[in-house]
């Protein structure tokens, strides 16, 4: 095999965005000066670049951009922060500062995400510091958790269940703190660190990535990770209890742009099976090899599934060769059976217990019908085990000591917090990002939106006597995808304020995206779009058969392999 000569970058062609990375001094950029500008509740336009590699975002409340224009008043912004938590997990002692943090300054409310971490929304600039600050102290951070680095690395939560769990999450942990940034940007804005000057990034150079890069690791037959939505996914491959090595996955990736064809949501490709040893070695220099190929001119084209694409998966293959030194070994067989979450309680082998809860869309607020940031923070009071996320949107209290049992299930009770026992099992396997009030790119609603619309699909579902068939829904906002609506049997993605496009046929299993059925229709016409698409797989579905594959079985869409397929018809 003849040597291939990494793409380097071009100064003279590259995004906006490039320029303010390579200028940020290591991701510093006017960071300081921006947080004491006390005349706007904003920061620089290049620092709210800059702050994503930190952990936050700036955002502003949508609600009240008009009435805030009208009364001459810039709109009200304020901070979200995104924890780093690798495989989700946090003690009862670090989730007892970190819902005091959300109480004090995000509004009482926590939102868990599809990243498996915790988000806090509603930080005003002058709380910023002290909110990240506060984080750090538990010894959790949100360095990485946004921006175009690794961001957290995704693992089954639940690792008590086997030995083989607890290596795998192990490994999500040790490939998160392998690829952190190594600058001292963090420590220096936020937790008044010693400052020093930043020579080099090893992994990273000064442009870092691309675009976002997200890794994932899964152990069949769980597909709880989504594997196929990531950059990389690890799929674990064992002799009963003794791990042998992983599947490696690459290209997947969720966002999209409305009405252009370059752009497409892509399940990722197995390339090949390496050995436990090799883990490290072959995660970054995939990285490596996207940092030098992957697209930096056009940043909806930057993303590794279009740099696999564009290279084709055998040439993407041979370049990492060339970066390893040798090439992966054949890929091992595997199957997933399970994709999402286990409701309600179990016990592991060790005696203890575990409670996943179900939280709609990952929100941790109280409202009339459940107080869930109450019960939760009780719960922190006398549990001495874990609160753990899912990759779900949902929350694990984890290792539960029979004595604590009871006294924590009636305090779910007692604060109305559903553990998935009344829900129905498309319910349970519905997931929304946040859209409106603060997400800036959110076309139409989602998470304030989609408890209407499953009530109304709920009784679709009754009508035909398949509610207790699973249906696997994803809605957001915009079609960036950051609740995985492409991987949805059935997807909604906001088009506009009460519109949406209408996707089907995604595989349950999670291996296979959905395709475009309808566009731009709203409450009515959806429903009117799903009736007839429910009576027939009632009447006419094979035994066991799920609603992704029976709308392609029937030609209601055609599957989507590759990003071509994704946009014909």
């Amino acid at each position: 095999m003849s040597k291939v000569k990494p793409t380097q970058y071009d100064a003279e062609r590259h995004s906006e965005v490039e320029t303010i990375k390579v200028n940020s001094n290591y991701l510093r950029g006017t960071l300081e000066d921006s947080l004491q500008a006390e005349v706007t509740g904003a920061i620089a336009d290049d620092d709210q670049m800059i702050i994503k590699f930190h952990g936050s975002y700036m955002q502003d409340d949508r609600d009240l951009r008009a009435e805030r224009r009208k009364q001459k008043l810039e709109p009200l912004y304020s901070f979200m922060i995104r924890a780093r938590l690798p495989g989700g997990i946090a003690t009862s002692e670090q989730y007892k500062v970190l819902s005091d943090i959300a109480q004090q300054y995000g509004h009482s409310s926590l939102r868990l995400t599809t990243r498996q971490t915790f988000q806090w929304h509603g930080i005003f600039k002058r709380d910023l510091k002290n909110t990240i600050a506060g984080i750090n102290k538990t010894l959790v951070d949100s360095i990485a958790a946004c921006g175009d680095v690794n961001r957290n690395v995704m693992a089954n939560p639940l690792y008590e269940t086997s030995k083989l769990q607890t290596e795998v999450y192990e490994w999500s942990k040790k490939i998160s703190e392998h690829l952190l940034p190594s600058t001292n940007a963090y420590h220096e804005i936020w937790l008044d660190g010693e400052k020093v000057e930043t020579s080099e990034e090893p992994i990273y150079g000064k442009t870092y990535l691309p675009r976002k890069f997200k890794i994932a690791i899964a152990v069949p037959p769980y597909n709880d990770v989504d594997i196929y939505a990531n950059d990389i996914g690890l799929v674990a491959i064992a002799d009963g209890d003794k791990l042998l090595g992983f599947n490696i996955l690459v290209g997947g990736g969720m966002g999209s742009s409305h009405n252009d064809p370059d752009t497409y949501p892509r399940a990722a490709t197995v390339i090949g099976f390496s050995q436990p040893e090799n883990t490290i070695a072959v995660v970054e220099n995939i990285l490596k090899v996207q940092r030098d190929y992957g697209n930096r001119e056009v940043r909806k084209l930057a993303r590794l599934k279009y740099t696999v694409d564009r290279l084709t998966v055998d040439g993407f293959k041979d370049i990492l060769a060339e970066y390893l030194g040798y090439s992966l070994q054949p890929e091992q067989p595997f199957e997933f059976e399970h994709n999402g979450d286990r409701y309600g309680w179990t016990q592991t082998d060790d005696g203890n217990w575990h409670l996943t809860l179900y939280i709609h869309s990952g929100r941790i607020k109280d409202t009339e019908e459940s107080q869930t940031f109450s019960g939760l923070r009780a719960i922190a009071d006398i549990h001495d085990g874990e609160f753990r996320c899912s990759p779900n949107q949902n929350i694990i209290i984890s290792n539960v000591s029979d004595d604590n049992k009871d006294t924590i299930q009636k305090i779910i009770e007692q604060h109305g917090i559903s553990i998935g026992q009344t829900e129905t099992p498309t319910r349970l396997n519905s997931l929304a990002c946040v859209a409106f009030p603060t997400c800036a790119l959110a076309m139409a609603e989602a998470e304030r939106y989609l408890p209407t619309l499953m009530d109304l699909i709920e009784e679709k579902l009754q009508k035909y006597s398949i509610a207790d068939t699973p249906i696997n829904i994803r809605m957001t906002g915009c079609p960036n995808g950051c609740a995985r609506p492409y991987l949805g049997e059935i997807g909604f993605v906001g088009k506009a304020p009460g519109k949406y496009n209408l996707y089907l046929g995604a595989s349950h299993q999670g291996d296979r995206v959905n395709k475009l059925y309808r566009e731009n229709i709203n409450e009515a016409q959806i429903l009117e779009a799903l009736d007839p698409l429910f009576k027939a797989y009632a009447a006419e579905r094979d035994s066991g058969e799920h609603f992704g594959d029976f709308v392609i079985r029937q030609g209601f869409v055609n599957a989507v392999h590759n990003g071509a397929d994704f946009h014909s018809f």
